[in-house]
């Protein structure tokens, strides 16, 4: 399990050592070391947490992923923003679990994930399944006009004269584009927005 709050990983110790067919095998602090231990000790899970000091849960995810001999990433985190459940997935987790979720529930899931399953909380399943649905439409005029421009090549700061702001807003627009699509880069976001039907699929 990695986390870097001590007493999360020895409560979750706790809880998993109780089961007689779960071993934890190590605690990882960060992302790091997380990837280093799995290695080591050959687990079959990792819990994972997502924003860690240095290497955060989803390098690290993708870092597991490229191992020989690869765990099943289940991530176990207090965020669940479109963004970060994107991201996890995107780099290979099996699953995605909240820290309030009932004891019940996560040890269920870590012997799913063990199976090669799916694991996903409700409200992480159902934010998934707007997006696909496409129920959320959430860029505001502005950022739309941002994007706009960046499908027709502007840089930031041809943007910003065009629109008549400073180069940073451009950039703090781009940031809240990126969180709410689930992105991480311009072309991505043009994309996505272009599926979803946010963006003609050839700007003026």
């Amino acid at each position: 399990m990695a986390d870097d709050h001590p007493v999360v990983r020895s409560g979750l110790a706790a809880l998993l050592g109780m089961e007689a067919d779960m071993e934890v095998v190590g605690e990882a602090r960060d992302g790091s070391e997380a990837v280093r231990l799995a290695s080591e000790l050959a687990a079959d899970v990792v819990l994972m947490d997502l924003r860690m000091p240095g290497m955060d849960g989803v390098e690290a995810t993708r870092r597991l992923g490229e191992l020989d001999r690869r765990p099943c990433v289940l991530v176990l985190t207090t965020y669940d923003t479109d963004a970060d459940i994107i991201r996890a997935v995107e780099a290979g987790a099996r699953g995605f679990l909240l820290k309030d979720t009932p004891r019940a529930e996560l040890i269920d899931g870590v012997r799913r994930a063990a199976r090669y399953e799916t694991v996903l909380s409700p409200p992480v399943a159902a934010r998934l399944l707007r997006r696909v649905r496409g129920a959320e439409s959430d860029l505001t005029p502005r950022e739309l006009e941002v994007l706009t421009e960046v499908a027709l090549g502007l840089s930031n700061a041809e943007i910003g004269a065009k629109l008549f702001v400073g180069e940073a807003t451009v950039k703090t627009h781009l940031l809240h584009i990126f969180a709410k699509l689930g992105v991480g880069d311009r072309t991505a976001a043009v994309t996505v927005a272009m599926s979803r039907g946010m963006l003609p699929m050839s700007p003026r």
